[in-house]
């Protein structure tokens, strides 16, 4: 039988990098969730907040699949009588690029207050510029 592992004390977070530019929307995903939940950490323990803050530059030059690009098609509603707005992958990638990687992500985490909280984690920026440099983020490739 095996013993469930439970981290003692508070987790150590640090802050990560992550170059967006040229890489698929997908690939790169994974890899930023993986990191928010702490998957490649050797004492990761599932349900706890130990991933690293994750800081995503240049989510304007992210690459995807050229059909996607004119099919995909971000929908919200806002829970009035015909109130379903839906904005086109290309359209969203032109006024907020940012939108589509948080919006990737937040699939790809636990849909409830625990996976609010590891978004929370998360900034995005289209540039290359970010506030951040007072916490010195590691660079990931």
């Amino acid at each position: 039988m095996e013993k469930t592992y439970v981290i003692k004390g508070q987790p150590e977070s640090k802050w990560v990098v992550v170059d967006a530019n040229g890489q698929k929307l997908g690939r790169l995903v994974t890899t930023i969730a993986s990191i928010l939940l702490g998957k490649n950490k050797p004492d990761f323990t599932p349900g706890v907040a130990m991933g690293d803050f994750v800081i995503v530059i240049n989510a304007k030059g992210i690459q995807v699949n050229p059909t996607r690009v004119k099919e995909k098609v971000y929908y919200r509603h806002s829970n009035y009588p015909g109130g379903l707005k839906e904005v086109s992958y290309s359209h969203q990638l032109e006024k907020h690029p940012e939108r589509i990687i948080k919006f990737a992500v937040k699939g790809m985490l636990p849909h409830n207050k625990y996976g609010n909280k590891l978004m929370k984690r998360l900034r995005v920026y289209a540039g290359a510029e970010h506030p951040h440099k007072g916490q010195q983020p590691a660079e990931i490739k």
